[in-house]
């Protein structure tokens, strides 16, 4: 398999996930406080969304470059 398929399928398969999935979140920390024995964190949720077209971009991009990849003869 050459690079540009193997580029062409990390595509597909990314923006099906993109549609699946809609987006992705994570936690971080943003605050620490050490008091003496006493520990205070905060923890926030951020949340990253994916639009739709995004998705279906690379879904079309992945499938042309793989048309495009495959060999003449």
């Amino acid at each position: 398999m050459n690079t540009i398929r193997i580029a062409a399928l990390a595509l597909i398969v990314a923006g099906v996930l993109a549609l699946a999935y809609g987006g992705f979140s994570y936690t971080k920390q943003t605050h620490q406080a050490k008091l003496g024995p006493l520990e205070l964190s905060v923890k926030e949720t951020e949340t990253v969304n994916i639009p739709l077209w995004v998705g279906l971009g690379a879904i079309v991009i992945g499938g042309v470059l793989l048309v495009a990849g495959k060999p003449k003869g």
